[in-house]
C-alpha cells in the first residue's frame, strides 16, 4: 500500500453503504496485558520515518528510533537477532539490531529502486522487491559482505513477493499491471506473469509451497494458485479491499485484511469456503483505521492488525475472534515482524 493518506476515496461508496450497517459495537483502545506469550513486536512507522519495538507482555512501546524515509515492511532474521526494513521513500534496505534498535547496516538497491516487499529467508539471505525498478533483489550475506543479484519482473507496481522454502523461485504481486509474477532465483529463465484480478497485492505461501494466495483488492477477492503454473485453482469472495492475505503457521486457513470495512476475512485452504468474518470495528471507521497487514503470531493463536491511520495495531483473538488490546504505535505504522 502506498504512504498516501487518501487512498480510500476511491471506496467511499462502499464505506456509506457500510457505516448503515452498524455492523459492531465500538472496541475501546488498550494496551493492558493480554493472554499473549510474550516476545516483541517491531513495527514500520511508514509516515514517521520511525522503527518502534514494543513488548508484547506489557504492550508498551520500549524503543522508538529513526529509521529511514516512508519504511514500508519489515522482516526478521531467522535467528531472531536483526530486523529488516524496506525503505519505501528511497532505495535501500536498512538492518537494525532487534535488542536495541541500533542501525548495523544497509544495502543500495541503486536509483529509484523504491523498495517495499521483503523477506529474511531461512537460509539467512534477503529478499525485496524494487518497484520502481519493476524488478525483486537477492541480497545474499546482508550482515557482512553483501551480494545483490537482480531479477526483472518487467510489471508495473512489483509490491509484494513470497519465496519458495528451497529459495529457487519467487513470487510478487504487480499492482499495476494486475499480474501475478514466477521468478526463477536459479536459472534466471524468463519471468512469467499471469493477471490475477484487479490490482492484486496480497501474497502468501502455504506452509508446505504447494498453494500460493493471492488477495486482489479492487476485486474483492482472494485467489488460490498453482506456484508452478500460476494456474488459479479457486477464487473466494472476501470483505471489501483484501489489500493483505496471511496463511497461518498450522496451514488451515488463510486471512485477508479488508481495509474497506474493518474486517478479516478466515478462508479455510482445503475447500477455498470463507468461514467467518472478523469485525475489528465499525465498518463507518474504516477510514479512520486505515487497516492493512496481518501478521501471525509464530504459534497462530493471535493476528495482529495494523492500523495505519490511528496508529495501533490490533491484537485478535484467532479463537474467539476478539480484539483482546490495541497497542500504540508511530505515526503510520505498517509493516511487522515478531521475535519471541
Amino acid at each position: 500500500m502506498t504512504g498516501n493518506r487518501t487512498l480510500l476515496q476511491r471506496t467511499s461508496v462502499v464505506l456509506a453503504l457500510a457505516a448503515l450497517s452498524g455492523a459492531c459495537a465500538s472496541l475501546p483502545e488498550s494496551s493492558t496485558r493480554s493472554d499473549a506469550e510474550g516476545g516483541s513486536l517491531f513495527v514500520a512507522n511508514k509516515f514517521g520515518n520511525t522503527l518502534s519495538k514494543l513488548d508484547l507482555d506489557t504492550g508498551g512501546e520500549a524503543i522508538r528510533v529513526d529509521s529511514c524515509t516512508n519504511p514500508h515492511e519489515l522482516a526478521a532474521s531467522p535467528d531472531g537477532e536483526h530486523v529488516a526494513l524496506a525503505c519505501y521513500g528511497g532505495q535501500s534496505v536498512a538492518i537494525f539490531r532487534a535488542v536495541d534498535l541500533k542501525r548495523v547496516g544497509e544495502v543500495d538497491l541503486g536509483e529509484n529502486a523504491r523498495p517495499h516487499g521483503i523477506v529474511w529467508h531461512a537460509n539467512g539471505d534477503l529478499y525485496a522487491t524494487a518497484e520502481g525498478r519493476k524488478s525483486i533483489f537477492w541480497i545474499r550475506n546482508p550482515l557482512g559482505e553483501a551480494e545483490t543479484f537482480e531479477f526483472a519482473t518487467g510489471q508495473e507496481g512489483t509490491h509484494m513477493l513470497a519465496v519458495s522454502p528451497d529459495a529457487r523461485h519467487a513470487w510478487t504481486t504487480d499492482l499495476g499491471s494486475k499480474t501475478v509474477t514466477a521468478v526463477d532465483l536459479l536459472t534466471r529463465r524468463a519471468p512469467r506473469s499471469v493477471e490475477v484480478g484487479i490490482e492484486p497485492e496480497g501474497i502468501a505461501l502455504s506452509p508446505d509451497g504447494k498453494t500460493l494466495w493471492v488477495s486482489a483488492r479492487g476485486s474483492n477477492k482472494a485467489f488460490a494458485l498453482d506456484p508452478q503454473t500460476l494456474a488459479i485453482r479457486r477464487e473466494v469472495a472476501t470483505g471489501a479491499f483484501p489489500l493483505r492475505i496471511a496463511v497461518r503457521p498450522q496451514g488451515d486457513v488463510a486471512v485477508t485484511s479488508n481495509l474497506a470495512d474493518t474486517s478479516l476475512s478466515v478462508i479455510n485452504t482445503e475447500s477455498g469456503a470463507v468461514l467467518r468474518t472478523i469485525a475489528l470495528d465499525e465498518p463507518g471507521n474504516a477510514e479512520t483505521r486505515q487497516q492493512v497487514t496481518i501478521l501471525w503470531s509464530p504459534d497462530g493463536s493471535r493476528i495482529y492488525v495494523a492500523e495505519t491511520g490511528s496508529d495501533t495495531v490490533a491484537e485478535v483473538d484467532y479463537e474467539s475472534g476478539r480484539v483482546l488490546r490495541r497497542l500504540t504505535v508511530g505515526d503510520g505504522g505498517d509493516g511487522m515482524a515478531i521475535i519471541d
